[in-house]
């Protein structure tokens, strides 16, 4: 498996998506435009079958909202407070719960111990939104589904007050939400995308997960679901960012 950089796709100015959205249709529209124009540079062919998708779940951190800088300085900032090496810790702690990053690094910790630590953790990740963004590609995104009348839900490792915090940061809007509060396990165990699948009304099957993360990736193939793979060639269909993933979308399905 080769993932690609996250630098390569990272937003670089935090405008938010209304002030943007106006000019998402003809952004994506060129881009389809061009696909079309120049077989070069056209949809790579893939297995999904983008005209049997009936929704998409799309994860948060790292694939709709740009967080990567918040998520590293306060992973850090956990790691030197607990004698742990902090580049080991940044380099598994994307797509985990928090617990399930403590226990791999303190297992020393009681139970008790670890739902303390990450209720510290998450107030500090909720009270800090400094540099997270719109990822790139995220408001052509959400201007494409709502174009093809496609459904969509959030779904994420987050809890809820941590996934507003940072989705009003980034200046997103979401029909839907599905948190890991919610659920008796999070990802990878597949219980949050097979509940956003049931709050949208859909097969979780006949579903396109979003992911950039191989815990997240594990739990949307566990669910059932097809996997679009942000940044990476492990997915049923590998893509570089949510501009590519809209332009696809457009290609395979008529506008409405």
């Amino acid at each position: 498996m080769t993932r690609r950089p996250r630098e390569e796709t990272r937003a670089v100015c935090p405008v938010s998506l209304p002030a943007i959205a106006a000019g998402t249709a003809v952004a994506v529209a060129d881009t389809t435009a061009h696909l079309q124009e120049d077989p070069l540079t056209a949809p790579r062919l893939t297995d999904v079958d983008l005209t049997d998708v009936v929704a998409l779940l799309v994860d948060m951190d790292g694939t709709l909202v740009d967080s990567d800088a918040a998520v590293e300085r306060l992973w850090r900032r956990w790691a030197l407070e607990h004698d742990v090496d902090p580049d080991a810790v940044v380099a598994v702690c994307h797509g985990a719960t928090g617990e399930e990053t403590m226990r791999r690094f303190r297992p020393d910790l009681s139970p008790a111990e670890l739902v303390a630590e990450n209720q510290v953790h998450l107030r500090r990740e909720t009270a800090d939104t400094d540099g997270i963004v719109a990822a790139v590609g995220a408001a052509e995104l959400i201007d494409a589904l709502a174009r093809i009348g496609l459904p969509w839900a959030v779904v994420t490792n987050a809890d809820r007050g941590l996934a507003r915090a940072r989705l009003a940061a980034a200046g997103v809007e979401v029909p839907e939400l599905v948190t890991v509060d919610e659920v008796e396990l999070g990802k990878p165990d597949p219980a949050s995308y097979r509940l956003g699948a049931a709050r949208l009304g859909v097969d979780v099957e006949r579903c396109l997960v979003v992911e950039d993360s191989g815990t997240g990736i594990a739990a949307g193939r566990a669910a059932g679901a097809r996997i679009a793979s942000l940044r990476r060639d492990d997915g049923d269909l590998p893509v570089a960012d949510l501009t590519e993933l809209a332009a696809l979308l457009l290609t395979a399905r008529p506008s409405h």
